[in-house]
């Protein structure tokens, strides 16, 4: 099965969602990334009990940090998905990608090339 999703988007693949810490979203940022999804397990479903569940706080304290430094927390979201959702995934993917074309590039971004 061919699934189809944008081309810029990274995969970074952790052991739990619950490892992802506030500070990795953030440093992604930071790194000019324009947006950042997070995709875990069903909640209810982490085979480390609790781990989605840390994740999206995580998500939501780093949404509540880019509304308040100004780069909008739009930009940074949570899904729950079992590993055999591929077609799920891919539709995702594609919703994450047009929040973010919307929002357009992360201001980071920009200020860091206007600086250049």
């Amino acid at each position: 099965m061919r699934l189809s999703y944008p081309a810029s988007i990274k995969i970074v693949r952790v052991p739990c969602t619950g490892k992802v810490d506030a500070i990795h979203m953030l440093r992604a940022f930071e790194k000019g990334a324009d947006g950042v999804c997070v995709i875990g397990c069903m909640e209810g479903d982490c085979h480390f009990k609790a781990g989605n569940f840390r994740a999206r706080k995580r998500t939501e304290q780093v949404a509540k940090i880019l509304d308040t430094i100004g780069i909008g927390g739009g930009r940074v979201k949570m899904y729950n998905l079992s590993s055999g959702e591929g077609p799920t995934f891919a539709r995702y993917a594609n919703e994450i990608h047009g929040i973010i074309m919307e929002l357009g590039p992360n201001p980071i971004k920009l200020k860091k090339d206007k600086a250049a």
